[in-house]
């Protein structure tokens, strides 16, 4: 069996965050995999945890994408800072005789950026609205590699390392099965510390907010890497939970056209024509429509709402909403030049990570974490749908028992999607469109 099915049929995604199936970027023609270590969020520290613990299965992981595309180089890019994760990673390497070289990132967001790391590790730029295949590289996270080795001998994805910090008893990383609920979650932390709460899903940037009254129901997926648990009148709280109609409405009548969010913006910087103030702008005038374009290229990073505006305006969540409607219209990216003028200052307007925190007002969390704790609940509620893609399509039915790692939902090969195994031995209680839950045989559901 050739490397693409058997990671295709171990459901391996992209586990930083996008979840894009992971053997759809399985291709010849490469001449540089980039595993991406730099844990892009602030806050999240899942991925170190996983360098310091599984190096070996993330080497091993790396040399088989390499060997199986024929790609000549592979380059760790991870946070310079990150003493104990080099040490182990440099270990694994020499123990597995692997030509695999390490390149270290100052720590600023989004140094994590699948487009920005490449730049940083190669100095070349993905063209606007491209991939990194353009320019012959293949990106991959480290938990993904660690996926790809485990899925070598036959171990489907049912697990994963999640953070779980902010305002909780005891900031851990939880081994957790997928499907694992955030109230399980929380209750793994030693639960939460204040009343009421806001989850945030993923990171503080980039993250889906969700309220404490959901807790027993969301199912936590693949690409999840993430909980945080936020007060419900934390400043992050209620700045995101302005309506779109507000913030649109707030554009119109307050933007000042400083240009910092263009300023200082990641994709800006390597050279993209994102320019959020033009969006900003072309939105407060009704005019010079053709500047609403610049919003396709928005990697939705948050610099621009979070650390940029001096008026607390969102020029992401407007290039977000300027994007659905383009893309309604069948919109796309057309003009792929890119302009390395607009990286002459970059060294100098990359936002360092622990000013982004303290502006963030995240400074009271942990920004690292070396507890681990395992979560074996008794029951879980698996996503049918785990990231870029179509969901899989139920396999069980109610009342059906299954083992771990049994197929549940199941795709075609060749589709942009990945199938779905059972992370815990039990019974099928609910199987639709949307989820698969599997209660333990004895529990109550």
């Amino acid at each position: 069996m050739d490397l693409s099915r058997q990671i295709f049929e171990a459901g391996v995604i992209g586990a930083g965050g996008a979840g894009f199936p992971t053997y759809k970027k399985l291709t010849d023609g490469a001449q540089l995999l980039v595993v991406n270590a730099a844990e892009c969020e602030p806050l999240l520290a899942s991925d170190r945890y996983l360098m310091r613990h599984r190096a070996a299965q993330i080497v091993a992981g790396a040399q088989a994408v390499a060997q199986a595309c024929g790609i000549p180089r592979i380059v760790i890019g991870t946070k310079s800072h990150y003493a104990r994760e080099i040490a182990a990673l440099t270990q694994a390497i020499e123990q597995a005789g692997a030509a695999i070289e390490i390149h270290g990132v100052d720590s600023f967001y989004p140094a994590g950026d699948e487009q920005v790391l490449v730049y940083e590790i190669t100095g070349r730029t993905v063209p606007p609205g491209g991939i990194p295949l353009d320019i012959g590289v293949i990106v991959i996270n480290v938990t993904t590699a660690s996926n790809i080795a485990a899925a070598i001998e036959g171990t489907p994805v049912t697990r994963r390392f999640v953070t779980v910090t902010g305002e909780v008893a005891h900031p851990t990383i939880v081994d957790a099965p997928v499907g694992a609920t955030a109230a399980d979650l929380i209750q793994a932390a030693g639960g939460t510390t204040v009343n009421p709460y806001v989850i945030v899903r993923g990171g503080p940037m980039m993250g889906k907010h969700a309220s404490m009254d959901d807790a027993p129901t969301l199912g936590y997926g693949k690409a999840d890497g993430g909980l945080i648990v936020l007060p419900a009148d934390h400043p992050l709280v209620q700045f995101m939970a302005k309506p779109v109609e507000r913030l649109l409405s707030e554009t119109k009548s307050i933007c000042i056209q400083c240009q910092m969010c263009t300023s200082l913006c990641p994709r800006y910087l390597i050279g993209h024509q994102m320019r959020p103030h033009r969006v900003m702008r072309s939105l407060q005038t009704g005019t010079d429509p053709e500047a609403l374009t610049d919003a396709l290229l928005c990697c939705e990073c948050g610099i621009c709402e979070l650390y940029s505006c001096p008026m607390g305006l969102s020029p992401r969540r407007m290039n977000i909403y300027v994007k659905g409607l383009l893309r309604a219209q069948g919109i796309k990216v057309t003009d792929k030049t890119v302009h390395p003028e607009q990286s002459s200052d970059r060294e100098y307007r990359r936002v360092a990570q622990a000013r982004f925190i303290d502006r963030l007002q995240l400074s009271a969390y942990p920004t690292q974490i070396d507890d681990c704790v395992r979560l074996d609940p008794a029951q879980v509620r698996i996503p049918t749908r785990h990231g870029v893609g179509m969901a899989a399509r139920p396999c069980v039915s109610v009342g059906d028992v299954v083992g771990v790692g049994q197929l549940v939902a199941e795709v075609g090969f060749g589709d942009l999607g990945a199938p779905v195994h059972a992370s815990i031995a039990g019974r099928v209680t609910q199987a639709d469109e949307n989820h698969i839950t599997i209660v333990q045989e004895g529990a109550q559901a």
